[in-house]
């Protein structure tokens, strides 16, 4: 039996649903609870529990089990959306650093930031490194909290 997993997209929000290593389709956290999105067609969905027999309509042959990847990827104690692979920390500017692959060359920073683009200050969480070096920033941040606070200052003034 194969089991139906999650990839955090965004923490308590966004959702990618994965089964035998291809896309099944989304979910995204509401007001109402949650949207399951597939094919193009959105379903309304309450709880966890309609999610699970949802995906267990999808391919009742393949999967009935449903799991959420855990959101405790940490490099240097800032969170990273993905399993780190070649951790640094850069200490000339204060960055955790990893990659999505052992053999990538594109660096992610973990934790959250604030970053200035032409459309005013927006938040980020795990950009690459690149943008934060083409574009002014501020972080890295431990918690969403930490960095909405600074968000908010920059927009007041």
């Amino acid at each position: 039996m194969n089991a139906v997993i999650s990839k955090v997209l965004i923490p308590n929000k966004e959702w990618i649903i994965e089964g035998n290593g291809k896309k099944i389709g989304s979910i995204a956290k509401n007001k109402k609870g949650y949207v399951f999105l597939r094919k193009g067609k959105a379903v309304e969905i309450k709880s966890f529990k309609e999610i699970v027999d949802q995906l267990a309509t999808v391919d009742r042959k393949k999967s009935n089990t449903f799991e959420i990847e855990p959101l405790n990827h940490t490099i240097y104690n800032y969170p990273c959306r993905t399993k780190p692979y070649n951790p640094v920390y850069n200490v000339k500017s204060r960055l955790p650093l990893y990659t999505k692959n052992l053999k990538s060359k594109s660096r992610y920073c973990a934790g959250y930031y604030v970053i200035q683009f032409q459309k005013g200050w927006l938040r980020a969480y795990c950009p690459k490194l690149i943008t934060l070096e083409r574009n002014p920033y501020q972080g890295p941040f431990k918690t969403s909290q930490e960095m909405k606070a600074v968000l908010n200052s920059l927009n007041k003034v």
